[in-house]
């Protein structure tokens, strides 16, 4: 089971700050403790019995061999959720949301597939027999790619879970896994609805300490359960290989 954090240590990262009362969402209430000079406070007993379950179900989901899609495009969780998801092996968008990455994912694949063959072709040194100013709006295309997909450039299908850090700012990413019927795990601000989201996680969205104590909760959980799915495939494959010997 995954380790919860203790409540002086989700006070410690501000997990329990919310937003001013009069930008509250009233289906947040069963979250809310109550109030302090106008800011709403989260009630982290919630969130406690919130990250149980969640981290439960997105461990299990990787642990089947499942993708969990992290989606932070906001400015100060940019890089925390790229190297979070890059250490759990699972796909990220840490900058723009591209319009269809899930509701017309075929034509995304493709839009991957050209910025995986630009790079091999930059790597292997074929660019240089186009003329510098080409290479130069080759090199400019990457970075857009780069941009756009470059945290999804390994993802072959449709991820079976998205964890979102912010449901208003990534509410595209929300929408498209709703019409796709992906499961949503997500931090679930006051200003926010809650019943949008499988597994909502009441917390502050916006403080730089929260964003990463529970994104790396989230990123321990894949790579736990990514580690259980490796074991169990070694060992089919061993298994596998006694039986053909």
């Amino acid at each position: 089971m995954q380790k919860i954090p203790t409540l002086e240590e989700l006070l410690e990262a501000g997990v329990h700050f919310g937003h001013k009362t009069s930008k509250w969402h009233p289906k947040m209430a069963p979250y809310i403790f109550g109030d302090r000079q106008g800011i709403h406070i989260i009630h982290l007993e919630e969130t406690q019995k919130a990250l149980v379950s969640a981290l439960a179900f997105v461990k299990q989901t990787a642990s089947r061999g499942g993708i969990v899609l992290f989606v932070g495009t906001k400015k100060q969780a940019s890089d925390i959720v790229a190297t979070a998801a890059t250490r759990a092996g699972m796909p990220f968008v840490n900058k723009r949301w591209l319009g269809g990455t899930l509701t017309n994912f075929a034509v995304i694949h493709q839009v991957i597939k050209k910025f995986k063959d630009l790079l091999r072709k930059q790597e292997q040194g074929e660019l240089t027999k186009y003329t510098k100013f080409e290479q130069l709006k080759i090199s400019e295309e990457i970075e857009k790619l780069e941009e756009s997909v470059g945290g999804i450039r390994e993802l072959s299908r449709i991820p079976d879970v998205i964890f979102i850090l912010d449901i208003r700012k990534d509410k595209t990413a929300l929408c498209e896994a709703q019409r796709r019927g992906v499961k949503i795990v997500a931090l679930t601000d006051t200003n926010v609805n809650p019943t949008l989201v499988d597994y909502p996680v009441p917390a502050n969205d916006d403080a730089v300490k929260s964003i990463e104590l529970l994104t790396n909760l989230f990123a321990d959980a894949c790579a736990d359960g990514k580690a259980e799915w490796d074991s169990a495939r070694a060992r089919l494959g061993s298994t596998l290989t006694k039986t053909i010997e």
